[in-house]
């Protein structure tokens, strides 16, 4: 490990400063995002992280108790969403990667286009439809669908991130401004039919709502951010083929790293807020302050957030990363352990609040940090940052995937009645390890891999130094080349 650190440094170490030349005064203008952009581009963020947790919090016990699908349906149907939305992360990041730069650029129109279909896919995935037969397919197709239309939007966006500005302080600013978060559902859980008839009307109205935030943030995201041409490479130079660049991208040590640590404190996230809604109704009886917890958890995190900003620029990010998640572990035990105490379950959510805000932060903001290491070992290499984005988060939605279904699975061989009101003990304690043991032990083999990410906060700033270095060269190689052109 010692060696791997310092051979990663010594590619840095040695890089020029921007002491040794000077910026332009226009480049440093065009880099500086206003207070408008960064609100534009927070709000053009919110359909992913809104929709994400509905269906991490709702769609599990919507189709259990709602749409009255069995519990092994259940987990075949989240299982192949998540799969379906996984697979298409790298598709989608080829197709981006071969699209022409228009005149709004190169991935606002993926945002723009798959929006209204998004929306309409997502409304009738919350519909019930009258014949019974035929629901599990039903589910299973609008799920793969919205899934994938959702890519379309999240890839290109997550990617819109690197074109935003050169300055690497208001890229991670702008990330802040990403962090919010919406919410809506319904979580009665009483089983009459009057109830599950007025539950269906509530999904299908809470749906039509969501969709209309849905198209709303796209149109504030196309009006208020613009998206700027890659500032590091010569506009000449063509993008690496999608195969050789993946090749390069799931080489690359430091990325691999990253997205490993994740992808676990990813699934052990996915699986608390999957199983969150079953345990208040089940094996804790809290189902009638479910909603009031969850809004806690939502608002303690969007809350926090600014925190967390000012923590990782005083103490770097790897250490936040640590104690976000750390954080998060001793009161998913004192949860699950007093899982009858109102105080204890509030508690617990305000304090998963402050790790959730890390959670949702961070992997984002680390991410523009591998890519800009890369760029700088391979300068030549225009267009992976796509690539980067696309397998983040197809690593992310796979695990996922497989997390939520087994424990799907793991709720059909412990018993789990659709339907019922009451369920047996082993439901009870199948879902104190779905929202504690699992979840922390997950944590924990992120945090391990973790450990070996190379990146530090001296490396982080000395490639910023770099990159602006590396700027300049081209910007000034171009404005060269420009006017031999116009004096031939």
């Amino acid at each position: 490990m010692g060696e791997e650190s310092a051979s990663f440094e010594s590619i840095f170490i040695n890089q020029p400063t921007a002491e040794t030349n000077p910026k332009l005064e226009k480049d440093e203008e065009t880099s500086k995002l206003t207070i408008c952009n960064k609100l534009s581009f927070g709000i053009g963020g919110v359909p992913y992280e809104m929709v994400r947790s509905i269906l991490g919090f709702f769609l599990q016990l919507f189709l259990l108790d709602v749409a009255q699908i069995s519990p092994f349906h259940t987990s075949f149907i989240l299982f192949f969403g998540r799969v379906c939305d996984a697979v298409t992360d790298p598709a989608i990041g080829c197709l981006i990667c071969k699209s022409k730069r228009t005149k709004i650029g190169r991935l606002m129109p993926w945002i723009i286009g798959s929006a209204p279909f998004a929306v309409l896919s997502y409304f009738l995935l919350w519909y019930v439809p009258p014949f019974g037969r035929g629901r599990f397919l039903w589910y299973i197709f609008f799920y793969g669908l919205f899934s994938t239309l959702l890519t379309c939007y999240q890839v290109p966006y997550s990617t819109l991130t690197m074109f935003l500005s050169c300055d690497l302080k208001e890229r991670n600013k702008a990330t802040v401004f990403r962090i919010s978060k919406l919410f809506n559902g319904n979580t009665s859980n009483q089983h009459t039919l009057e109830s599950i008839l007025e539950m269906r009307e509530l999904y299908i109205i809470a749906s039509g709502a969501v969709g209309s935030i849905y198209l709303f943030c796209m149109i504030i995201l196309l009006v208020g951010v613009r998206e700027r041409d890659d500032p590091y490479t010569k506009k000449s130079e063509k993008p690496i083929p999608f195969l050789k660049g993946t090749k390069l991208v799931l080489r690359y040590s430091p990325y691999l790293k990253l997205t490993a640590s994740f992808l676990f404190i990813s699934m052990a996230i996915k699986v608390l807020e999957g199983n969150f809604a079953l345990f208040c109704t089940y094996a804790a009886n809290l189902q009638y302050h479910y909603q009031n917890i969850v809004l806690v958890i939502l608002v303690t995190a969007v809350m926090i957030v600014p925190f967390w900003q000012f923590f990782l620029q005083r103490f770097g990010k790897k250490i936040a990363v640590y104690l976000g998640t750390i954080w998060l572990i001793p009161f998913l035990f004192l949860m699950a352990s007093l899982p009858n105490n109102l105080i204890v379950a509030y508690v617990a959510g305000a304090s998963s609040g402050l790790s959730f805000a890390s959670f949702f932060l961070l992997p984002w903001s680390m991410l523009p940090d591998v890519i800009d290491a890369f760029r700088l070992e391979k300068p030549q290499i225009k267009g992976l940052e796509t690539i980067f984005c696309s397998f983040y988060v197809f690593f992310t939605k796979l695990a996922n995937g497989v997390s939520m279904g087994l424990s799907a699975l793991s709720l059909h061989f412990a018993g789990y009645k659709t339907g019922a009101c009451v369920q047996p003990q082993s439901v009870a304690f199948t879902l104190k390890l779905l929202v504690a043991a699992l979840p922390v032990g997950l944590i924990i083999i992120g945090l391990i891999i973790f450990r070996f990410y190379p990146i530090t906060e001296d490396i982080r700033m000395r490639n910023e130094l770099a990159l602006e270095e590396l700027r300049q060269n081209v910007h000034i190689g171009g404005q060269s080349l420009k006017n031999v052109e116009n004096a031939s």
